[in-house]
């Protein structure tokens, strides 16, 4: 062999080792399972990579039906695509990736104890990716009317009701205080008409025939009329044929990042096809450490009458039968429908009488419900006539929902009946352990003396409501008063309608709060003074809206909670959480000049996270925000007095994060369509760390159906979320 050609095969060998070198060396930067990952008997760890490298900030997702209820755990991944999903009860899952940007990847079978390195599986174009956004992305695309058609003119105008007065009305309605308050607008059920629904000539006729679908067909037909029923189906049918035409979100939604990577999902299945879950409770709000890795309750509103239970700790969900006092008691829901549903047909789904909508648990872990026991007509003591202090100066002569009460210990339902309805309900930290109740639509606020109705059971001893009268005239007390409709008299109070909807007890100084959803929607604070239904006295103050003083616009409160400070936090449909400090108000707070406008200073508004309506100016986020509520003993992990709202086209809960402002998202990737009405926090083991304590909530659409996938045997979920140090913590 001459030199050259020996020099050739020199140099080619020497490639050849450094090309393998170079290939080794790229396998071996290859994130892997770390050594000191430390993957335990009760947890599933590896590494997801998929053709572009490590899957930083995806989720992994274990699922399981080998328990007695469908068990599923989420985590996210950290910057190198690790992940480790802890505390798993023993049993063989399905493990898989998703992710914005991804398709589902294969799921494994595995079982805890295991590595298990996943490949993500790149979306293969935008229109695989959209499928995952959240609801918000694709509701984003509604085409709102401008604001140059309002006020509206009418069915022979511009079809806009000549009630709508403004664009922020529509939005204000299009969102939670009209559409989205019962179930998501913008997922895959909704942006799409199903086929069997039928065939139609337009969308409008297909949008016309969907809101009459079921029991519930007449609410909804009733509601779209406060738009201008003809331009609101205009509106929506106008989005679907767009998507059905191939247009996707011109937003695309962010990864976790930070602090949301080290949020650890657990769900439960926990109802029955059709049942629709309202509200949830594992602990006292008051003491979170009642009822200790005890079981959790949730309340069937309309659909049936039950409730829902959860051991958590076994993964076994039961439901019990929650009686009515008088078998007279009526339906909850319209017995009657429009036309079949396209997932269950004919057939009526809904046969609650109860109709149990939220839920508190009291310091000996009883369960407190707004449910019906009896018909609408009050019994004598609320009426004209009755000794009953409340009754004397405001008879009541109908009431809607009254107060059930089941006790774990005994398995025993016992009955409250109360003259004023009830929709929420709180417990104060009162001496009495006081219980105060929303009703909206009412014009009064009304309690119960939960102490002295355990040692006497006599009803009308131990409630009391009150008239929510404004100290117009300024001096402190209350006087003679007008009432509702009536003009002003600055010698006299005036009486208002105001019924809450939320209902809040102030740790700061004992007063009572809530909020009252008519457009632009207001708080009302209520000083109850030394004799409540004579002595109370309320201030209102109404959202920043059009308030030229006001550093920031927005509308549409609907759920809220107050913080051990005394600042109350609710959500606005302008897509903002805000908070109101009565502390910062500079002006008189009653008299004439009290008017509602008095204090815009103490409005702080925060822009939720997500997409906006295109062309539209005045919202903040598309998200429909139902409720919002303040963990005031950091049970979660992110500090004490942080308000959560819930994001209900967002698959989420959503922080504010109390030093730096800034949002956090806690996504619900699976099943999509995570809609909470409820949020409850509960500490089972303060020793234990992150471990030991977590938020809980509950998939609370009105249509359970729509969840993924959509289906009539889809159920309803509970969810609970828990906050650990890194996104590889056990």
């Amino acid at each position: 062999m001459n030199h050259k050609r020996l020099w050739s095969f020199i140099t080619m060998a020497v490639c050849a080792v450094v090309a393998l070198f170079t290939f080794l060396g790229k396998l071996n930067a290859r994130p892997q399972a770390r050594p000191d990952m430390n993957v335990k008997s009760d947890e599933i760890g590896g590494v997801v990579t998929s053709t572009k490298g490590p899957e930083a900030g995806v989720w992994v997702i274990a699922e399981t039906t080998d328990l007695p209820t469908k068990f599923v755990k989420i985590v996210v991944t950290d910057d190198s695509g690790r992940y480790l999903v802890p505390q798993l009860p023993k049993a063989n899952y399905k493990v898989w990736v998703r992710g914005y940007g991804l398709v589902d990847s294969q799921p494994v079978r595995t079982e805890p104890g295991k590595t298990e390195n996943l490949t993500a599986v790149i979306a293969p174009d935008a229109r695989a990716a959209a499928q995952y956004y959240p609801a918000e992305y694709w509701f984003s695309m509604l085409k709102i009317p401008p604001k140059s058609d309002f006020p509206g003119t009418g069915p022979n105008g511009n079809g806009i009701s000549e009630d709508v007065k403004s664009q922020a009305e529509w939005i204000d309605m299009v969102k939670v205080n009209n559409c989205m308050g019962c179930h998501q607008l913008g997922d895959k059920a909704t942006r799409e008409i199903p086929a069997s629904l039928g065939h139609f000539d337009s969308g409008v006729a297909a949008w016309s025939r969907r809101l009459a679908s079921a029991q519930v067909g007449i609410n909804m037909t009733t509601a779209i009329q406060r738009f201008g029923a003809n331009r609101a189906y205009k509106m929506f049918a106008d989005w679907t044929d767009r998507v059905a035409a191939g247009e996707l979100p011109a937003d695309k939604p962010s990864r976790p990042q930070g602090v949301e990577r080290n949020v650890v999902i657990s769900e439960w299945d926990w109802s029955v096809p059709g049942d629709y879950l309202h509200d949830e409770i594992s602990t006292d709000r008051r003491n979170p450490t009642v009822n200790a890795n005890g079981m959790v309750y949730g309340v069937h509103e309309f659909s049936t009458d039950s409730l829902s239970i959860l051991d958590p700790v076994h993964n076994l969900a039961t439901q019990v039968h929650v009686p009515v006092r008088d078998a007279n008691t009526p339906f909850a829901s319209p017995q009657s429908e429009m036309f079949p549903s396209p997932y269950f047909g004919d057939k009526l789904i809904w046969d609650g009488k109860s109709n149990a909508h939220s839920v508190e648990m009291d310091s000996k872990g009883r369960v407190w419900m707004a449910a019906a026991v009896r018909s609408p007509e009050n019994p004598a003591f609320c009426k004209a006539g009755s000794d009953n202090p409340s009754a004397k100066l405001f008879p009541i002569e109908t009431g809607g929902r009254q107060v059930t009460v089941y006790d774990p210990e005994t398995k025993k339902f016992s009955f409250v009946d109360l003259c004023f309805g009830t929709q929420h309900l709180m417990f104060s930290e009162d001496a009495n352990e006081t219980l105060w109740f929303s009703n909206p639509g009412g014009d009064m606020v009304g309690w119960l003396n939960v102490k002295m109705w355990d040692q006497t059971h006599d009803a009308s001893k131990s409630q009391g409501w009150t008239a929510l009268v404004v100290d117009t005239n300024g001096n402190g007390k209350r006087d003679a008063f007008t009432e509702p409709g009536k003009p002003m008299d600055p010698n006299k109070d005036m009486r208002i309608k105001g019924g809450f909807y939320a209902v809040n007890w102030s740790p700061a100084d004992g007063s009572i709060w809530g909020t009252v959803l008519s457009f632009p929607g207001e708080l009302i604070r209520l000083n109850l003074g030394s004799n409540p239904p004579a002595t109370a006295l309320a201030e209102v103050y109404q959202t920043p809206y059009n308030n030229p003083k006001a550093a920031a616009q927005g509308y549409g409160p609907r759920g809220g909670d107050i913080d051990r400070n005394g600042v109350y936090w609710t959500i606005l449909t302008s897509g903002h959480m805000a908070s109101f400090d009565r502390r910062k108000c500079k002006g008189p707070l009653n008299g004439p000049q009290a008017t509602g406008q008095q204090c815009p200073e103490g409005w702080t508004l925060y822009p939720l996270p997500g997409p906006r309506f295109k062309g539209v100016d005045d919202v903040a986020s598309a998200d429909a925000n139902y409720y919002a509520w303040v963990d005031q003993f950091d049970t979660f992990g992110l500090g004490k007095n942080v308000p959560i709202a819930t994001g209900n086209a967002s698959d989420s809960l959503i922080a504010l994060l109390p030093d730096t402002k800034k949002m956090v998202t806690m996504r619900v990737p699976y099943p999509m369509g995570f809609y909470a009405k409820s949020i409850d926090a509960r500490v089972d083991d303060p020793r234990a760390g992150w471990k030991g304590k977590g938020l809980w909530s509950t998939y609370g659409t009105r249509a359970p159906q729509h969840i993924e996938p959509p289906s009539k045997d889809t159920v309803s979920k509970v969810v609970k979320f828990q906050y650990r140090p890194d996104p590889l913590a056990d």
